[in-house]
């Protein structure tokens, strides 16, 4: 009879690791990053090593009605980190389209479509990226805001709930982050945000998105409308708008207009680049540049790129990264 129980047990235990599905994705990159005037300010190297490895550990599971359970937590290094963090996690589920994220989540203004569509370079950088302040998945554990007082302050009670739902081609989203769910600090406000993205005739990509209270600033409005349009399977073009909203002291961040595109001018070699304007008035220039090119080499590239940003600064990078 102990037998028994101890061989139904285990079968017990062997079927529920049978229906889990447990897996590690992630990415490793390194490179040479260089940055007139110091990559980290006044007074630092112009050129450095920059490395980074993303684990990303997923567990889900799924029930006999077809619903998918399951929840996300991520470990990252970077090169120049005090330490290996672990980011907070997310729980969801899934069903028939429906995607519902709970905890240090994502968020429906940062999962827009083409939002960062202008990055090139091992980095995936770009001048032609929102400046704003907005909440996304955050890799480096419970992320910080300043109170009304200007005090930096632990969002230990963070909550984020996103939504999304897509059928055939298109894809809507919201989601609602919550800085402090115990208590009410002054000055901290939920940031609500929508997107919604369609592509049409499998050539062209349209996304719209829109956040209130960006990172929990009061009146911090933004919104972003982009396009993109593969002309061959060689090379596509878009271009994005942006209403980057304010800072916390209330400074406008302007709007940009970025044009961007990617060609193939050979087997696995592809270059890419940009054209950015911002209108803001502490820019010591309003136009911003960059071009890159990245070339596959089967399961990893090698990317590089050069760029011009609002400052009238200079940086370039190079390297390589493989996913997995």
């Amino acid at each position: 009879m102990k037998k028994a129980l101890i061989a139904s047990t285990a079968l017990v235990m062997t079927a529920g690791i049978a229906a889990a599905d447990v897996t590690i994705s992630g990415y490793g990159r390194t490179g040479v990053l260089y940055q007139e005037d110091g990559v980290r300010g006044d007074n630092t190297n112009n050129s450095v090593v920059q490395s980074r490895l993303r684990l990303n550990i997923d567990a889900s599971t799924s029930s006999d009605a077809g619903v998918d359970f399951g929840g996300r937590i991520r470990m990252q290094w970077d090169q120049g980190d005090e330490d290996t963090t672990l980011a907070p996690g997310y729980l969801y589920v899934t069903a028939s389209g429906l995607r519902v994220e709970i905890g240090n989540s994502n968020t429906a203004y940062d999962s827009a479509a083409l939002l960062y569509a202008p990055e090139i370079g091992v980095y995936d950088r770009s001048f032609g990226d929102s400046r704003g302040a907005f909440y996304a998945y955050n890799t480096d554990g419970y992320p910080r805001a300043s109170n009304n007082l200007g005090e930096d302050m632990l969002l230990n009670d963070y909550l984020g709930i996103f939504v999304s739902y897509s059928v055939g081609d298109f894809t809507a989203r919201a989601s609602v982050i919550d800085p402090n769910q115990v208590s009410s600090i002054d000055g901290l406000e939920k940031e609500y945000s929508v997107s919604a993205n369609y592509t049409w005739n499998e050539r062209l990509e349209l996304s719209a998105a829109a956040a209130k209270n960006g990172k929990s600033i009061d009146g911090n409005d933004q919104y972003f409308l982009g396009a993109r349009y593969k002309f061959n399977d060689m090379g596509r073009a878009g271009l994005n708008w942006i209403d980057n909203g304010e800072t916390a002291g209330g400074a406008d961040l302007g709007k940009t207009i970025v044009i961007y595109g990617d060609y193939m001018v050979a087997p696995m070699t592809t270059i890419n680049g940009y054209i950015a304007n911002n209108d803001a008035d502490g820019n010591e220039t309003d136009n911003a540049f960059g071009i890159g090119a990245k070339y596959d080499l089967g399961g990893a590239y090698l990317a590089g790129s050069v760029q011009r940003g609002f400052n009238k600064l200079y940086t370039a990078d190079m390297g390589v990264r493989f996913d997995f």
